[in-house]
């Protein structure tokens, strides 16, 4: 079963339950990912899925810091909570240990170094390590792996 079925399948299991909050996450991602194939005129796959959803859980994690900032937890509790549903989607994150093995390993096999080679080597990695890991994470690894830190 597709990451697709399955979300349509918990959307279902959500309107029988009668669980507002997680159906209308759901719906929002439904939406997130009919957007996207009309946009661009596709079929979604797993990986593409996983990407919407990255970036879905990015946006309301930066969220919950604006309204965490502006003093309104009501709404930065509903955006966390928006973020656990859509997390359930994503695959096992990677820890700081290995995305900063993985990371010097790809540097190592690009013959990367110093900072000149930043674009070179996140291209590389977002490729391996798209869905795995979070990318703030592997910029920052990139980063020390290139400048020797």
């Amino acid at each position: 079963m597709s990451l697709k079925d399955q979300i349509t399948e918990d959307m279902k299991t959500a309107m029988r339950a009668k669980d507002s909050e997680r159906l209308a996450t759901i719906r929002l991602l439904m939406a997130a990912l009919k957007q996207k194939e009309v946009d661009e005129r596709i079929e979604l796959d797993d990986a593409q899925v996983v990407a919407v959803i990255d970036k879905m859980v990015k946006q309301r994690k930066d969220s919950v810091a604006a309204f965490t900032q502006g003093g309104r937890q009501d709404l930065a509790d509903k955006e966390s909570a928006e973020i656990k549903v859509l997390d359930a989607y994503l695959p096992q994150r990677m820890g700081a240990d290995e995305i900063t093995a993985e990371v010097k390993a790809i540097v190592a096999e690009l013959g990367a170094s110093g900072p000149g080679d930043m674009g070179k080597v996140m291209g590389a990695v977002k490729t391996r390590l798209a869905g795995k890991a979070d990318m703030g994470q592997v910029s920052a690894a990139v980063k020390a792996a290139l400048t020797g830190a």
